[in-house]
């Protein structure tokens, strides 16, 4: 398992080995001993995984949970293709404000991890994409919280050869100034404790 710091601070891309033969492949997404190794987290508590498909040119996010009581995330995409990117929307962050993009495949099958208080969107590039997600709590429909994917201030990598689908919560979601604003995001340092609170366990 190949790990790679990204730009956003904590966030993580997770590369497994792949072990093809005449019957098709073999790897591992999520490996305990690499995570721990490189997060200094003994565990990941999973309280519900996610599962979604999109057609080509469908955009989701830029989400995220309400913090407290936050949510951490483990993302792979097990068919299809996607631009996964990963926002730091956490007050107080060194990186706030900055992003980063994995090109998720079932070529070389990377995953990244999402730190708590982290902002994720992702664009798929094909039909039938799927993504796979483990998360660290269930969902709660008023924690779940948006920032427009379309914000130029961020300026997000959408590709130009692709006609955006988003949905109607994305299109009306403020951008990250306005979320700023009203006292929406995140902030880092209960973002890292409540990390901390994990290693305690």
């Amino acid at each position: 398992m190949k790990v790679r710091e990204l730009a956003v601070a904590g966030a993580l891309e997770f590369t497994p080995t792949v072990f093809p033969d005449g019957r098709g492949l073999f790897l591992s997404p999520f490996q305990g001993p690499a995570y721990t190794e490189a997060t200094g987290n003994t565990s990941f508590p999973v309280a519900q995984t996610n599962h979604s498909r999109s057609k080509r040119g469908v955009v989701r996010g830029v989400h995220y949970t309400l913090t407290p009581p936050g949510c951490a995330k483990y993302v792979y995409c097990p068919k299809g293709s996607a631009l996964d990117i990963v926002v730091d929307i956490r007050v107080g962050s060194p990186t706030f404000g900055k992003w980063d993009v994995v090109l998720m495949d079932q070529h070389d099958f990377r995953a990244m991890y999402f730190p708590v208080g982290l902002g994720h969107a992702f664009v798929a590039l094909e039909d039938d994409t799927v993504m796979s997600y483990m998360v660290t709590s269930s969902y709660v429909a008023q924690n779940e919280l948006a920032i427009s994917v379309t914000d130029p201030a961020l300026d997000l990598p959408i590709p130009a050869d692709l006609t955006p689908i988003y949905s109607e919560r994305d299109t009306v979601a403020p951008t990250l100034a306005q979320a700023a604003e009203q006292g929406l995001l995140p902030l880092y340092e209960v973002s890292t404790r409540l990390e901390q609170e994990w290693k305690e366990r």
